[in-house]
């Protein structure tokens, strides 16, 4: 959905850009991502997540789903990260080859997987929510879909959703890695673009709990490339307070060490197998 109309009507009178975001939100950072790297000011509208920001009526007024991001562009709305960052680059980056296209339809796709790895094998180091919170929650959010994923996390997650969820995790690493495989520095060709944009959030959170990227050599390198660049810092790790990240490294040794981190439901791939993800 690339453009929807707010249902709160003051944002039609609003100038300038304005994002309503996260700190640790991936879509969230894709859009701060091609924002710093395009160097545009915008109004920053930070939410708190823990607090059920997200679920008040003011938000969702201009979320439907009440998720984050949502963009505002001199009184257009968008609330699709991956509609957001072609709707700012409008054309910075070049046209779009088709495995470009296909690789920001996958990293899209990828999304509720994401979300899923993210709360087991990193947000679990997080205290629990108080039950004034839960119960608020679930009864102001109208987003069925993300009340039932918390109730699922509350009371823990299948293995065997986990298990499909890092078998297609990896299995789109690995159509990257073959991406890479052609010489390209990066993913969207030649230069950084928004493919590369797209996937740098998911790779850098995967990186956060231990995600076995030795067995990825040519995704590997395009990562430590990526790291380089200012908007990385700007638009990720800016955001990312010491605090939380040690939790995170600490709370990933500590799966790993128990035999229960992502490591423990994947082997490495090697990479002479990896060319069979090839995708067009």
């Amino acid at each position: 959905m690339p453009e929807i109309i707010p249902q709160d009507t003051s944002l039609k009178h609003l100038t300038g850009r304005h994002l309503w975001h996260a700190p640790l939100s991936s879509c969230s950072q894709r859009v701060r991502l091609v924002l710093a790297e395009l160097g545009l000011a915008y109004e920053s509208h930070v939410l708190d997540l823990e607090a059920g920001e997200h679920a008040t009526e003011s938000y969702q007024a201009i979320h439907p789903d009440g998720v984050v991001p949502a963009y505002l562009d001199e009184g257009r709305l968008f609330i699709e990260s991956i509609d957001i960052i072609q709707h700012v680059s409008k054309g910075a980056f070049g046209t779009p080859s088709g495995i470009e296209k296909t690789l920001l339809q996958n990293a899209d796709a990828a999304q509720r997987d994401l979300k899923l790895l993210t709360f087991e094998f990193l947000f679990r180091a997080k205290p629990a929510a108080s039950n004034d919170a839960v119960d608020s929650f679930q009864r102001n959010h109208k987003n069925a879909w993300l009340r039932q994923f918390y109730r699922d996390f509350s009371v823990g997650f299948d293995r065997q959703r986990l298990a499909g969820a890092i078998a297609r995790t990896q299995q789109g690493f690995q159509v990257l890695n073959a991406t890479l495989e052609g010489g390209q520095s990066y993913l969207s060709g030649d230069g950084f673009g928004l493919a590369d944009i797209a996937w740098l959030p998911n790779v850098h959170r995967m990186d956060l709990m231990g995600w076995p990227f030795e067995s990825l050599s040519k995704l590997d390198a395009w990562f430590e490339i990526a790291k380089q660049r200012s908007s990385y810092q700007d638009a990720l790790l800016n955001w990312q307070a010491d605090p939380v990240a040690h939790a995170f490294r600490d709370y990933t040794r500590t799966r790993d060490e128990t035999g229960t981190g992502v490591r423990s439901f994947l082997c490495p791939v090697p990479e002479e197998d990896q060319t069979a993800a090839r995708t067009t």
